[in-house]
């Protein structure tokens, strides 16, 4: 059986280490925020929460990167992300991730996989 995928963006409406887009995913536990960005040309995608405290990490909506473009942070805390992996370098939950979500990039278009990592969330 095919994962079902839906549409998140145009892939033109992400830039290198440019603004993310926002958007929203259906749980178990209810609809989650959610954000893509795109770094190294390739998109990811994570839960739009701060693994410290769940909360949503940009200050100004579609805001991700610090002001070097290498980083992830969260605008109330403060803690840094590597953009690849989710993974906490710097901040209150050092060690800690942020939820990847499973995407893909292909005929112009950014997809969210419907798969177990997304639905279980």
């Amino acid at each position: 059986m095919a994962e079902a995928k839906r549409l998140i963006c145009p892939s033109q409406d992400l830039r290198e280490r440019g603004e993310g887009v926002r958007f929203s995913v259906e749980t178990v536990r209810g609809t989650k925020p959610a954000f893509v960005v795109r770094y190294h040309g390739k998109v990811q995608a994570y839960l739009n929460r701060c693994a410290h405290v769940w909360v949503e990490m940009d200050a100004q909506p579609g805001q991700f990167f610090d002001f070097t473009g290498l980083y992830l942070v969260c605008s109330t805390h403060g803690a840094a992300y590597i953009p690849e992996t989710g993974y906490c370098i710097a901040g209150p939950c050092k060690g800690q991730r942020l939820t990847k979500l499973a995407v893909e990039e292909h005929d112009g278009g950014v997809y969210l996989l419907n798969n177990e990592e997304t639905v279980h969330v």
